[in-house]
């Protein structure tokens, strides 16, 4: 989804801008996408979250054209680094617990949607020297020490960009 010009190997792009590697052209933020239920394995959405209408919305429709079973895949910058606020393409400003929603920790507002996934990993990545002393290790060590970062420390020892892969379920 999203594809831009570097369009994963073997997969069929989805973009909206005919410039760039997609096989289909569709606009991200107007679903259904022109694919049948359930129709794949695998849905990437490489740097798109961040810049749709309707993030539920949105996380709705992967999970209609993801099988049960299936992965989603996700990547987006972190509200603490600088690229969240520089493209002015942005609309969204995530953090690691930003898609609770969608899992069974979803912090009782799980109404938001019929759309659900099993978190498989959430891995945040920092900035050059917080990884180089040991932070991005730590902070990826459990949900518990990511959730005292994320309260406490993400303004000092920033975040670069957080990947996201769930398993939907139906």
């Amino acid at each position: 989804m999203g594809c831009g010009i570097k369009k994963y190997p073997g997969a069929i792009g989805l973009d909206n801008n005919p410039r760039t590697a997609a096989d289909v052209i569709a606009d991200l933020d107007r679903p259904p996408y022109p694919f049948r239920d359930s129709a794949f394995d695998e849905v990437r959405a490489i740097h798109v979250i961040e810049h749709v209408e309707n993030v539920i919305r949105t996380m709705e429709e992967f999970h209609r054209l993801t099988r049960s079973g299936g992965t989603i895949r996700l990547e987006t910058p972190h509200y603490t680094d600088f690229s969240s606020f520089c493209d002015p393409t942005h609309r969204w400003h995530l953090n690691s617990f930003s898609f609770r929603y969608f899992g069974a920790d979803d912090a009782g507002f799980g109404y938001y949607t019929a759309a659900k996934f099993r978190e498989k990993k959430v891995y945040v990545k920092l900035l050059a020297l917080w990884r180089y002393l040991g932070f991005e290790f730590l902070i990826n060590r459990s949900a518990r020490l990511r959730r005292w970062w994320e309260y406490y420390l993400c303004f000092i020892v920033r975040g670069k960009v957080m990947q996201f892969e769930f398993e939907v379920r139906k």
